[in-house]
């Protein structure tokens, strides 16, 4: 506070001037201009005013001793931070501008007004491997990252031209790009590799068992990618093939090696494992036939459960495919329905929407008895094979048919199976498995559901108001995905742990390896949380990373124009444009333009106000304005235009110098109408969102209430817009671009990630790190008469005015853009002028003698929460005015246009830099080391016997003991691989299924799940009956009985980790099924239907 000037210390110097009213402090317009001597001004002040050698000396030089008593600095000046680097983009001339003195409003400290918290490392959140920062949306076109699956060392993206690789062993290094070339977006990222071009990919899969990762496409082809292949960018795909005519929803992989595949219209696809092997097994040159192979194999399992036109599962689409590895099921989701599947036998088990109501569904095997029945009777009583005979059966079977369907819907309706009248909040959005083998969903309002391996809703949490985007689980805890960008850490339950904001964007996927969870958000940033957190070690790390700051940093200066006028339903000459903006852009980086009255009238404003509820904005006039500004800047040579905004009159719009284009993208638009109750566009304001060196500016042009008594009104229109203001994307934002989660959704950052509110909801201007108000505020002057303001004008009295100034007294007060900044105006008011009249002598000298007024503002708020100047992380902008003027000689609109200049100092992280040192932190240094060695504890389990041998038909145990007397132990059995024994009594070599899959002979149940201290579980080991078409060999159906002839061994792994551990023991156990007689031939499907029954 030691530049405050305090203007009671004046009062004695002006006492004495008696030829002046109380608190006149006049001074010279162009005294502002004296330190920018060198620069050429346009606005030819002199001619309007009279001379300045008639200003008293002793008034000019209080003026510098003393101002008003509000909080107002001399100068918003900035000092280098010591250390890091030091950028400069334009504006390296020190001498040319000296900043300018401001005042501050009041009542910026708290709640929405106050700056947002800023720091090098967030304290609100665990300290990330950050793999892939935040991309500039607009450098992602056709590369935007869909979804995320991690192997045990590898992590894999899908994005929308194929998919890329990060081994994680090498993510620490710095920022290479792709293949060592740096390509625009990926500069920060993590070295990574990338596939030849694909159709977009829409899901992943991954498979251990075979070392493959498997992936969805919008083209509806599968294609599978070796895992430990020599990466080179671009890699080339394995084997794929033709799985559906839409796109591929979700992929899952059963617990007996099949892979299952959902597409649109609730189209569900299974692919058997054992074509699938023969094809892997084909050489390259066979590529060809082994996708036939392949697409000729699969079982439609929605035309299995369609009867007569009428289907048992829904004909949504399917969103997301769950194997349940512990009762071999799969669960299939659609947004308001689910069905169950026996993996093994494929039958369809049960059918229920998401209130967890059982769906009537059609019994098919007495449909088809009573099928065979009527057209049994037919033949009977109609033996004949005339044509008319004929056209009457069929008449009749399209009639029976047509009622059957016109029942079922009836019954749908009736029971909500189809879920068409069901809230539409409670989609279905997301589905995973906890390690207990309770089933998770989450919805689209927040909603988190459990189930148990029945599909028995048991009971139902809400946690956070936003949409659950994702899941995933690790050991005992279950990791939640919002749309808020939060994330949110829950035990088995569903008791809330831990939560922070993972990203300033929705996250869309999550995926647990390597040591750490994974958050993908819609933006394409990717992060890598540790399994750890939160918990000690994020302090230790936080603290070691704020220590290295300074190798991090690094600093940028801006130049950014903003230029606001009324232009009053007219238009402008190309030379009143280059005078006002033109004359000046040549050293700024951004030029940010708003315009209000660019059309009016009721028609217009109606015809505005239908096109907004459609999704429509813009007019001729706008587009006029657009293209003729662009012209006075030079646009195509100089700059480029980024994107603008349009409500009725109002009209935003953003230009970038070309050389800081790179570093300046994710524009974002907003509208609040303001007139006729909140809901008409000839009032209110319109705004643009940009990211500038990773800080987020926005720029709002308003208009606001008029008349001179309507201070009030002003205000709440302020406050409405500043609460209110949502950026999303725009019609009329160049290199449009989405990708995953739609941005128009509304977060309020203040509502914490338990659902409760812990402070009042943050609007999205109180997120930026600068913001910008410009536009006619319509504040008047009060307490003057038109010839005394006229008096004052014209002696250049502005200081004396300025105490006279609505919105100066309203600031002053805290009523409105609180805690902002302007900075001191020093020329005349801009309204109301004569058209086409030059000089001062043009206010409005009409019937009405409206009172010269300063309407035409321009207010800013940076990250500075008080005095302090100094540009860092902990402040990361820092502005401050170099010039703040009106170009009186622009006579085309009754209002002047009003231009300013700001400095813009930008601090910021370079994300690879502080990604090599978290790097360094984690495998270097030793307390950290010893903290996540805790990690590694693996409670001590036994598991007997070590070898099984069972015949058919038989059931034997496994005993799982876990020794531990303070820790869960969760278990896992998975199958190494499946051989034929030779006649010597030995085994041939193992040869493992999909995902480590059983083969179909064997069940084991439970194959996972959690054993409490001191507690084991008994596991059934059983040798199952295979329906003879569900046995297969070399992709070609088998008789049961050739398989059964055989003599098979197959090793089980009974993995064991801890309840947060990132490591597992494992012990082999081997089983062998022998033949002893060949038995009689059983109804599989009878029995694995009594023993699949739903309680």
């Amino acid at each position: 506070m030691d530049d405050r000037i305090d203007e009671d210390e004046s009062d004695k110097e002006l006492a004495g001037l008696t030829s002046l009213p109380p608190h006149r402090k006049a001074h010279s317009y162009s005294q502002q201009l004296r330190g920018a001597s060198t620069h050429k001004r346009h606005q030819r002040v002199r001619k309007h005013s009279l001379d300045d050698s008639r200003i008293s000396s002793n008034i000019e030089s209080s003026f510098y001793e003393s101002d008003s008593d509000d909080d107002i600095f001399s100068r918003s000046s900035s000092r280098n931070h010591g250390g890091g680097e030091e950028e400069y983009n334009e504006g390296n001339d020190a001498t040319q501008y000296q900043p300018l003195q401001e005042f501050i409003g009041s009542g910026g400290g708290t709640g929405v007004f106050k700056a947002p918290f800023r720091a090098s490392v967030h304290p609100g959140r665990p300290p990330c491997l950050e793999l892939r920062p935040h991309p500039l949306r607009e450098t992602q076109v056709g590369k935007f990252l869909r979804n995320i699956a991690c192997t045990e060392t590898q992590l894999w993206a899908g994005q929308e031209g194929g998919v890329r690789v990060w081994e994680i062993q090498n993510s620490y290094e710095p920022g290479s790009g792709l293949g060592g070339k740096v390509r625009r977006g990926d500069e920060d990222a993590a070295p990574f590799f990338e596939s030849a071009d694909t159709s977009p990919t829409l899901c992943l899969a991954v498979d251990n068992g075979n070392r493959l990762v498997w992936s969805g496409h919008k083209d509806g082809k599968i294609r599978s990618w070796k895992m430990d292949q020599r990466f080179a960018t671009p890699f080339k795909e394995g084997l794929s093939w033709q799985a559906h005519r839409g796109p591929v929803l979700s992929i899952a992989i059963s617990s007996f090696g099949d892979l299952w595949s959902g597409s649109e219209g609730g189209v569900l696809k299974i692919w058997p494992w054992e074509s699938v092997e023969k094809s892997l097994s084909l050489s390259p040159e066979e590529r060809h036939m082994a996708a036939l192979l392949v697409e000729r194999s699969f079982v439609d399992l929605r035309s299995q459960v369609t009867v007569n036109g009428v289907c048992s599962i829904s004909s949504q689409d399917v969103k997301s495919l769950l194997s349940d590895h512990i009762k071999g099921r799969i669960w299939c989701a659609g947004p308001l329905s689910f069905s169950l599947w026996d993996a093994r036998t494929k039958e369809l088990l049960k059918v229920f929407n998401i209130e967890g109501q059982v769906e009537n569904r059609v019994d098919m095997s007495s449909v088809q008895q009573q099928d065979q029945a009527v057209e049994d009777e037919m033949k009977v009583k109609f033996v004949s094979n005339s044509k008319k005979e004929k056209s009457q059966t069929s008449f009749l079977q399209r009639s029976r048919n047509a009622i059957m369907g016109a029942a079922d819907a009836v019954r749908r309706v009736a029971t909500k199976g189809a879920g068409a009248f069901v809230d539409d909040t409670k989609r279905t959005e997301a589905l995973v498995q906890t390690g207990d083998g309770m089933i998770w969903s989450g919805c689209t309002n927040g909603l988190l559901v459990q189930w148990d391996g029945t599909g028995t809703r048991l009971q139902d949490f809400n946690r956070h108001p936003c949409a659950i985007q994702c899941f995933c689980t690790f050991g005992t805890r279950l990791y939640v995905g919002y749309v808020s960008g939060i994330i949110q850490v829950l035990d088995l339950e569903g008791n809330l742990i831990a939560a922070w904001v993972a990203h300033n964007g929705p996250v869309i996927k999550l995926a647990v390896g390597c040591d750490y969870v994974f958050s993908l958000a819609t933006h394409g940033g990717l992060r890598g949380w540790i399994i750890a957190s939160p918990g000690p070690v994020d302090n230790m790390i936080r603290a070691e990373l704020a220590a290295k700051e300074l190798i991090y940093t690094r600093r940028h200066n801006v130049r950014i124009l903003i230029g606001t006028w009324n232009v009053g339903q007219g238009r402008a000459s190309q030379d009143s444009l280059s005078s006002w903006l033109g004359s000046i852009a040549s050293d700024v980086g951004i030029v940010v333009v708003g315009l209000q009255e660019v059309e009016m009238g009721a028609g217009f404003l109606a015809m505005s106000a239908a096109k907004e509820t459609v999704g429509l904005e813009g007019s001729a006039m706008g587009q006029w304005w657009l293209d003729t500004i662009g012209k006075a800047l030079e646009e195509g040579k100089a700059f480029e235009r980024m994107g603008s905004r349009q409500l009725a009159g109002l009209l935003v719009s953003l230009w970038v110098r070309k050389n800081l284009r790179t570093h300046v993208g994710d524009i974002d638009a907003g509208a609040v109408p303001c007139g006729f109750g909140r809901a008409i566009g000839n009032k209110g304001g319109v705004g643009l969102r940009i990211r500038v060196y990773d800080r987020i500016m926005c720029f709002v042009n308003c208009h606001l209430a008029a008349h001179l008594e309507a201070v009030n009104r002003r205000n709440a229109d302020f406050d409405h817009i500043y609460r209110n203001m949502v950026f999303t994307r725009s019609s009329n934002l160049l290199n449009t671009a989405a990708a995953g989660v739609s941005t128009a959704v509304h977060v309020l950052r203040g509502t914490n990630a338990t659902g409760g509110s812990s402070e009042e909801p943050k609007p999205d201007l109180s997120e930026a790190d600068m913001v910008v108000f410009f536009g006619d505020f319509n504040y008047r002057l009060f307490g003057i008469s038109y010839d005394e303001a006229r008096d004052f004008v014209s002696q250049r009295c502005f200081d004396w005015l300025r105490e006279k100034d609505q919105l100066r007294a309203e600031m002053k007060a805290g009523k409105v853009f609180q805690g902002m900044r302007e900075a001191l105006i020093k020329f005349p008011p801009t309204y109301k002028f004569e058209r086409h009249q030059p000089g001062l002598g043009g206010y409005d000298s009409g019937e009405k003698k409206r009172i010269p007024a300063w309407c035409d503002r321009i207010i800013y708020r940076d990250t500075r929460a008080g005095p302090a100047s100094e540009c860092n992380l902990d402040c990361p902008v820092v502005s401050s005015i170099l010039q703040y003027d009106a170009c009186m000689d622009v006579t085309d609109s009754d209002h002047k246009p009003v231009r300013c200049k700001f400095n813009v100092k930008i601090s910021h992280v370079d994300r690879s830099i502080r990604r090599k040192e978290f790097g360094v932190l984690m495998t270097s240094n030793e307390k950290i080391r010893s903290v996540l060695e805790d990690l590694c504890y693996v409670p001590e389990a036994t598991v007997s016997p070590n070898s099984l041998v069972i015949q058919n038909l038989d059931t034997s145990f496994l005993l799982i003991t876990n020794r531990s007397t303070k820790d869960k132990a969760i278990y896992k059995i998975t199958c190494q691989g499946q051989s034929i024994v030779k006649n010597d009594g030995q085994a041939a070599d193992y040869s493992p299924r999909g995902g480590f899959g059983f083969p179909r002979w064997l069940e084991v149940t439970p194959a996972a799940g959690v054993i409490k201290p001191e507690q084991n579980v008994e596991v059934s080991v059983r040798h199952e009956d295979v329906h003879p078409l569900e046995e297969s060999a070399n992709g070609v159906p088998q008789t049961w009985w050739n398989e059964d002839t055989r003599d098979k061994e197959v090793i089980l792994v009974v993995h064991v980790q801890g309840s947060s551990s990132v490591r597992t023991s494992c012990q082999q156990i081997h089983v062998r099924h022998c033949m002893a007689a060949k038995p009689a031939r059983l109804d599989s499907k009878s029995n694995s239907a009594k023993r699949n029954q739903i309680s």
